[in-house]
Parts: structure tokens; sequence; C-alpha cells
């Protein structure tokens, strides 16, 4: 709608998702996620180009669209249930959600340590916090991506406060703030999938050279604590699984910079693996390899805004 605030539009959104039943905002999802899929937008682009990096060059015809449209619908799935959590009961959460790995974050903790959960842009995650902080009874830190305008990104955080999490913006402040949440033993959630600013560590990711964040590296070598790569699945019909990986191992070869180079590395190859568990699941919607700037005819920090 013309004119209608865009932070207007998610809270609708939102309140629309808690109040339609769960068979009618499927049905919705599934109506909007074939509308995108057959669309020309940067969005569908970019999910075409990561595709083809998981399933190969030459992935395409009514295999691509197929998954093109799951990529959609999952989407879609990812916002509609992010936004039904705070009416869910505990028990309806506990029946929905399984995971393994667990245990690695529990010793971490028992070890004095708050462990760094490093996530991609996959599946729903934000079930994983609700379920840590209201069931399992944790405290969990998330840094997140600021957003435009300023009424959106409070709205956003005031949501994820809701779900139990505390929240820091992606910024100057977040290494003291995310270092403090360490040592008072919080989980602690970072994506780091997407290197936002340009600034990260240059690493090898599905076959092709780009940047990651190195918060993740440089936080887990300076600290000792435990870095999980780890992801949350959609179950289907409902439901997600989350699998928690084991401690990364990283030796110390020379000089702090060159070690977090190659840490990230480790975490990128990592995190590909969780990534081809279920390609369609991935919902990153924005360039994120040079090539990809090229190809949508953006420049760093343009395109399609991610949340």
């Amino acid at each position: 709608m013309a004119g209608y605030p865009v932070y207007e539009t998610y809270r609708v959104g939102a309140r629309a998702a808690q109040l339609a039943p769960e068979g009618l905002t499927r049905g919705g999802n599934r109506l909007v996620a074939s509308a995108m899929a057959r669309g020309n937008g940067p969005r569908r682009i970019q999910v075409e180009r990561n595709l083809r990096r998981i399933y190969g060059p030459s992935y395409g015809g009514a295999a691509m669209a197929r998954s093109v449209r799951r990529t959609f619908e999952y989407y879609g799935r990812y916002w509609i249930e992010s936004f039904r959590l705070p009416s869910l009961s505990k028990r309806e959460v506990e029946a929905r959600f399984d995971y393994e790995g667990f245990e690695w974050i529990r010793r971490a903790i028992d070890d004095g340590y708050g462990p760094i959960i490093v996530l991609p842009h996959l599946g729903g995650w934000e079930w994983a916090a609700f379920w840590v902080t209201r069931i399992a009874g944790l405290e969990l830190t998330a840094v997140v991506e600021p957003v435009e305008p300023p009424e959106l990104f409070e709205w956003f955080v005031s949501y994820r406060e809701s779900l139990g999490m505390h929240i820091v913006p992606l910024g100057p402040e977040a290494g003291p703030k995310v270092l403090e949440a360490i040592r008072n033993r919080h989980v602690i959630c970072l994506l780091t999938d997407r290197d936002i600013t340009g600034g990260g560590v240059e690493v090898e990711f599905f076959g092709e050279r780009t940047t990651l964040p190195a918060g993740p590296a440089t936080l887990g070598l300076r600290t000792g604590t435990p870095l999980l790569p780890s992801a949350i699945y959609f179950r289907d019909p409902y439901g997600c699984h989350a699998v928690i990986g084991e401690p990364v191992h990283y030796e110390r070869k020379g000089r702090l910079r060159a070690d977090i180079a190659g840490l990230t590395q480790v975490l990128a190859d990592e995190l590909e693996v969780l990534i081809r568990r279920a390609p369609e699941q991935w919902h990153l919607m924005q360039p994120n390899w040079p090539s990809d700037f090229e190809a949508l005819g953006v420049e760093r920090g343009q395109g399609p805004v991610g949340l």
C-alpha cells in the first residue's frame, strides 16, 4: 500500500499471523511464494544463484523452478512461524521443537563460557532462541543487523526481546557487549554466512571467494569460548529440528590476524555442510559474493533488504 509505513506493514502481518488459522496462513504463503518465484526480481535472481552454487552451474528448468518456489515458501514460513511464536504455549513449543547436540551448550556453560552458536540464514532460528530461553531457561544474546526505518528496527528488537532474547545491534559497541555476555555465560547467536559491511575475512565459500564476518573467530580466539556451528531446520509439516555441532577445533599457527582468517575459513566450511542438508531452506536473499553485485548491477550495501 503506497505511503503505508513499512513497520506498520510488519506489525499488521504479525498480528494476522497470530490470529489467522494455521491452515489459512499456510495456504496464503504458498500463493505468495508461487507469485514471487515466477517474478524476475532481485530476490529470485539471488535465490537461483545460491541454488546453482549448491546443485551445480547447470541446474535449471523444472527442478530449479520447484526449488525456487520451495525457497520462497520456507522464507514465508520463517516469518509466519516467527510471528506466531509469542502466542504459543511452552507445551506447544516443546511438541514442535527437537534437537541434537544440546550437550555442547550445557558443557560450555558448565565450564564457565557463553558458547557462540554460529548460524546460517536457514530455517527458523527464532524457534531455537525461544526454546533456549523459555524451555531450557538459559540467557541468550543475539547480534542483529540494524534496518531502516528506525521504527521498524525498534519494533523487531521489542518483538525478539518478547521471546526472551537480549539484542545487540551490530556496530562499534557490539564487541564489548558480547564479551560481557560471554562472561555472564549467555548463549551467543551470530549469523555468519553474510558479511554486511564488506570488511570481513576473505574465504572460499561454495567454491567462490567472498568475505564473511570476522567476529566469531575473533571472539573465539580471544576468549577461548567454544564455537558451535549449528542450524535449525524446518520439519515438514510442522516444527523445527536443531543441530548443534561439536566445538570447532583450531590450533593457533601464528599472528592473530592470520589465525582469524584460518578459523573463519573453517567456519565457512562447516556452514557449507549445514546448508547443503537443506538448500531450499537457505533464505539468504541478498548479494553475498562479488559476482552477485555485478550480476544484480548494485553496489555493496544496496540490493534487496534482508532481515
